[in-house]
Formats: C-alpha cells, structure tokens, sequence
C-alpha cells in the first residue's frame, strides 16, 4: 500500500476544529459555572437548576443520530458552519432579562446544535488526513474539549464575578460568531474521498447485529457511567463548591479546571498506553476493553468514599480523580467498534453509540437536583448524589469489563478472522 500525501491545509483545519471543539465546551459549561448566579437571581430550586442541566440533552441525541446519516451527503464544510452559528445564536437571549422558561428553551436548542460537534468534527478531519496519520490530528481534536474547560472557566468566572452572568453568555456568542467568520473565510472540504474500490467486496453487517453485538453494548453502557460523571461535572461541581462548601466565586473558578486538567492527562495517557500495548502484541481485549474499563471501577470505588472524608480539599481531591479517571473509556470505544465495524456503515454506528451513551447526560443532573431537594441538608445531599454516581461508574465498568472483546467480536460477525475494515 502507498501512503498518501497529507494535502496542504490540513493542520489549518485542524486546528481550526480544535477551537470549534473549545468553544463547543465552553458553551457547555458555562450553566453550571454560573449556576449559584443563576439559581439566586432567578430564585430556583434544586430541582429546578438539575432540569435546567438536563435541558441541554434533551434533542443531543436524535440530533446527533440525525446529523450523523446527514453528513454523508452533505459537505462537513457547511454543516459544522451552520452547527456553529446555531450555538452562537443560542446565547444572545440571556443578555437581558430572561424567564427560566426562555433559559430552558435556549439551552435544549444549544444541546440540539452541539450534539453532533465531535462526530461530524472527526469526519471532516478524516477527510484531510490519510487513515495512517489519523492518530495524532484526532487526539488533538479531542483535547479541544478539555482546552474549552480549561481556558474559558478562567475567563468566563472573571465576567461573573466582575459583570455578571448573562454577560458570561453573551461573550460565548460574540465567540461563536467569530468562529463562524474565521470557519467561513478559512474552513474547506478535505479532498481526500474515502476509495469505493474495495465497497462491492466489503462485508456488509445486518446493524441489528452490530448494535446488539456485546462490545458495542459494552462500549454503550461503559461510556453511559462516565457521561453520567461528565454531565454531573458540567452542572453541578462549582455549585458543590460554592454552595456545599463554602468557597467563593472567584476561588470556584480555578477550582472548576482541576477535574479537566487531570481528565486531559488521563486521556493522553490511556491513548499512549493503549497504543504501545498493541504495538506490543497484546490483544484489543486487553489494550483498549480493559484498559478503559478498569479505570471505570477504580474511579467509582473512589468517589465512594467522598462521604467519609473531611469536608472541603479532601471531598474536592476525590472528586477530582474518580470523575476524571472516566475518561479512559472515550479514547478506546470508538477504535473498538471500529475493529467490527465496516467502514461503509462506521459513522452511523458510532453516531448511534454517542446518542444513546449522552442519554446519561439527561439523567445525572436531574438525579442530582432532586437528592439535594429532598435531603435533610444540603450537603447530605451533595453526597447522595455523589454515591448514586459511584453506584453507576462501579457498575458500568463492572459490565463494560465483561463485554468488551473487540478481538474476538469480528470473527463472530462477518466469519473472517482479521476483515480489512480502516
């Protein structure tokens, strides 16, 4: 096989696709950043606040799903310019007064607009990039994620505490908007178009088959306990901090980044582990199903003991490594259903697989606002909340840990040992 050339541009889109990413989370975060704000101005309670979270996943996954089958006809060029514009156009009406009604509505059409980011961003990339130099422009892809928590926490907790909340929205506009410019000035369709050579003699599997197949089901349920830990994070962990215990706004700023930063270091290291394993001849079982599983448990088994701990650093440092050791799970899903997967039918099926883990994000925050309301104080019910996620990552890596053999999954599927999926 001759390796193609990269064509010209394609570090330019890609980085480009990095900050498309970076404001993709920073637009997701801002609610829960803002969230003692915005539950004081607007008097809400907890349960409230928790719908309010949920809101934002209430269309993330139809759309996702929906787009997912839409950009194999549609150029990616138009489509992450339009998804762009929509999450700008989204934040403008929280500059002014605004009901929780209208606050609601903004953030389930916000949710609407981002749910498809990471999959069409990956397809477009994979359009500039040949399948052997894939690697390194998609982990740079997906640190766009973490960068958007990163950087933009500092900066939007500066506009709340100096100006106020719906300012925080506004500047995430005037962001997107200039993103939407830049992308239109300097955004292009990679030239690289997948070879139909070998379509007439690839297998073709049933989706039934692959969607009920025990690595995606795995995938599926292992990648739901850690969205349910990502989602608690985007709503609610600078209010914990905040309000359970007792920092200011400002402190919360750059207390909020620590789970990402060591999130970004977790996901870095399981993809370089992940990578020298098979390069080491250990099986996709091994190197990818349980490497991103194991994580899972650990992470969940130190969540558990948050409640058992001091208030205050001590809860904060629990918080910290056993949500951010779940991000393990995303770097190795997608290599593993891609290992069954034929390539034909690849971007629906991890488009399905996103939709239906991110269904956790509908779940955790509402789960969340409704312990804090019902409990006999506020901090008891921080901890119920914590250890109900504990419960879900314990048990999810528990499951994924069973399910997850992509290296046998193939055979099982088409009846040849090694078929040539990209």
């Amino acid at each position: 096989m001759i390796a193609q050339p990269t064509p010209k541009g394609a570090w330019r889109i890609t980085f480009l696709l990095f900050l498309f990413m970076l404001v993709n989370f920073a637009d997701k975060i801002v609610v829960g950043l803002a969230g003692v704000p915005i539950m004081t101005e607007m008097k809400l309670e907890p349960e409230q606040f928790g719908l309010l979270g949920s809101a934002f996943f209430f269309l993330y996954s139809i759309s996702a799903i929906a787009i997912g089958f839409l950009v194999n006809r549609v150029p990616t060029r138009w489509v992450l310019l339009a998804l762009a514009l929509i999450w700008a156009l989204a934040q403008f009406p929280m500059m002014g007064s605004v009901s929780f009604s209208t606050l609601v509505i903004c953030r389930v059409v916000l949710g609407a607009g981002e749910g498809p980011a990471g999959s069409v961003a990956v397809h477009a990339i994979y359009k500039w990039f040949p399948d052997e130099k894939r690697t390194l422009p998609t982990a740079v892809l997906s640190q766009g994620s973490a960068f958007g928590v990163i950087l933009a926490v500092p900066a939007l907790n500066w506009v709340i505490v100096n100006y106020d909340w719906h300012h925080a929205f506004g500047v995430l506009g005037v962001v997107g908007l200039i993103w939407v410019v830049v992308w239109l000035i300097l955004g292009a369709e990679g030239p690289l178009v997948q070879s139909t050579a070998g379509a007439d003699v690839e297998p073709r599997i049933p989706y039934f088959q692959i969607l009920t197949s025990r690595t995606f089901i795995g995938c599926t349920v292992a990648t739901f306990g850690a969205y349910w830990a990502l989602s608690l994070g985007l709503t609610w962990f600078t209010p914990f901090i905040v309000k359970g215990l007792g920092f200011s706004q400002k402190d919360a700023g750059w207390i909020s980044i620590l789970p990402w930063v060591f999130g970004a270091v977790v996901v870095l290291l399981t993809g370089w582990i992940s990578q020298v394993m098979v390069a080491n001849g250990f099986s996709t079982r091994s190197a990818r199903g349980v490497l991103g599983a194991v994580p899972l448990i650990v992470g969940g088994s130190i969540l558990a003991a948050i409640p058992y701990v001091e208030a205050g650093t001590w809860q904060i440092a629990l918080l910290v490594t056993g949500s951010g050791l779940s991000g393990s799970i995303y770097v190795v899903c997608a290599p593993m259903i891609s290992e069954f997967t034929p390539v034909s039918q690849r971007g629906a099926v991890i488009s399905i697989y996103g939709a239906i883990y991110t269904l956790a994000g509908i779940l955790a925050p509402a789960v969340m606002g409704s312990m804090i309301q019902r409990a006999s104080g506020l901090l008891d019910g921080y901890m119920t909340g914590f250890t109900i996620n504990a419960v879900v990552l314990i048990a999810s890596g528990l499951l994924g840990l069973s399910l997850l053999w992509p290296n046998t999954e193939r055979a099982r599927l088409t009846g040849r040992e090694r078929p040539q999926f990209a």
